[in-house]
């Protein structure tokens, strides 16, 4: 451990255990907290070893009692009514009381990954997000939203806490927040009508393995956990292994949420096979262990077209990985995928940062509304590849979830099609009988065709009910 981390980290560790006469409760535990509603909600902190502490929720008056450990941790579960949008107080006495108050029963999600979840409504230096004055001002409506940014921090330990707080939404903080997880939130609030709350775990640049336990990583990996090799190995902190998920992401396990949303993946860009995927499903089953609240909800979204520069317009690393992201959604149980095909201007080829992040969050909260809470006329499945058809000149394609039939009867854009040469060329694109045909005359002989199979093509094509079709290929040809 550097000397910068294991200062911060003993500075962590002092104002948790530096305990006085009264109880100390974990971060998240606080005022204008919100609880997962009907449920065996999880409250901790800390306070002398042996201490008897009583806990007292203001909706129903029933007393926990509970004692702290050696270690001076205790933990306690209260059982939590229905959602609603009363403010409640919690007591916590060992013989000195600490209250907190305006905590709201409602759903609690978590919101992880890198900078595109990180990426808050008041967006980046250069990289802003749509609609801005029209969020701050719906703001006001909107106070029943909460969220907690938990502070990205490496660690070469799990770490149990983190300096954070909850944020009640108004025009002065929605800035701060997430924007893929406010918006998420936002409707999901509005359509359950309830109160939501997001706690924020990610750091920008971050891959998959940084979010990896030790034991996952020298178990499937052979990455180097030793802290010299990697400050040797990564030339930025954020891309090392392990260290940002013991620091900013262990400090909410103890916290009793509904699900998780994730939005990662540019960093693993270039990974071989299949290798992004089975980590993806790793990682989703390393945190429903330790939250230890089952298989709980797993969403994530692709990541969306881009280019580094404009000569990598036309390359396929980026397609490869939103490929392994659409498989991860097929081997990971309890899970589904948000499409960004179209969730980008044509103008952002070399932005990371694309700014229609309400796009996503309102997409992500519809697949979870229909998938998790059964509200079935929310649309959750983008199309996807089902099936193709040679018959001369032609390729015949058919589709999963097709819902309402296609979006468009013409001048379909995105579709690619080629020969035993392995060159592509536009197609041009008919539908017949829910099929579409797709041929080109510069390819008499067609054997594959890809959809936006790019680093950066934005289509036009998807379902009746408003999204896109999640790029593929039907080859398996090397770049």
């Amino acid at each position: 451990m550097t000397k910068k981390l294991l200062v911060a980290a003993l500075a962590l560790s002092a104002a948790v255990y530096s305990l006085d006469a009264k109880v100390t409760l974990h971060h998240l535990i606080g005022d204008n907290m919100v609880l997962q509603q009907q449920t065996e909600a999880r409250l901790y902190g800390y306070d002398e070893p042996g201490k008897t502490v009583k806990v007292t929720p203001s909706w129903d008056g029933k007393k926990y009692t509970v004692k702290t450990d050696k270690d001076g941790k205790w933990e306690v579960k209260v059982q939590t009514p229905a959602a609603s949008f009363t403010p409640y107080e919690i007591t916590f006495d060992d013989g000195e009381a600490v209250k907190i108050g305006n905590v709201l029963i409602g759903e609690v999600w978590v919101g992880a990954g890198q900078s595109n979840m990180e990426m808050p409504v008041g967006g980046f230096t250069g990289c802003p997000v749509d609609n801005l004055q029209e969020t701050l001002v719906d703001a006001v409506n909107n106070s029943a939203v909460r969220y907690a940014k938990i502070p990205a921090v490496e660690s070469m330990e799990p770490l149990e806490d983190a300096e954070t707080q909850w944020n009640v939404i108004s025009p002065e903080t929605v800035r701060g927040a997430s924007a893929t997880a406010y918006f998420f939130a936002r409707m999901l609030s509005r359509v359950q009508n309830v109160p939501v709350g997001i706690i924020e775990a990610n750091k920008g640049g971050s891959r998959v393995e940084s979010w990896l336990t030790r034991e996952n990583l020298e178990k499937y990996t052979k990455e180097d956990l030793n802290r010299e090799a990697m400050i040797k190995n990564f030339r930025f902190d954020f891309h090392r292994p392990m260290t940002w998920g013991y620091g900013t992401f262990n400090p909410i396990l103890k916290y009793t949420v509904k699900g998780i949303l994730f939005y990662q993946g540019c960093s693993n860009v270039g990974d071989p096979g299949n290798q992004y995927s089975e980590r993806m499903k790793i990682l989703a089953e390393q945190w429903r262990e330790l939250f230890g609240l089952g298989e709980i909800p797993f969403f994530f979204v692709e990541i969306a077209p881009y280019a580094g520069n404009l000569s990598e317009v036309d390359k396929t690393w980026s397609a490869r990985l939103r490929e392994q992201q659409f498989r991860a959604s097929t081997i990971i149980p309890n899970s589904g995928m948000v499409s960004t095909n179209d969730a980008v201007y044509p103008y952002e080829i070399t932005q990371i940062h694309p700014a229609q992040k309400c796009k996503v969050g309102e997409r992500l909260a519809s697949a979870v509304l229909n998938k998790v809470y059964g509200h079935t006329a929310f649309p959750a499945d983008s199309p996807s590849y089902k099936s193709m058809k040679i018959d001369g000149n032609k390729i015949y394609l058919t589709f999963d979830h097709m819902d309402g039939g296609f979006n468009r009867m013409m001048d379909i854009e995105g579709f690619e099609i080629a020969g035993e040469d392995h060159v592509f060329h536009p197609a041009t694109c008919s539908q017949q009988w829910g099929r579409v045909a797709v041929y080109s005359e510069e390819v008499p002989a067609p054997v594959a065709v890809r959809y936006c199979f790019k680093n950066f093509q934005i289509g036009n094509f998807g379902n009746a009910l408003g999204l896109p079709l999640i790029p593929f290929r039907t080859d398996d040809w090397e770049e």
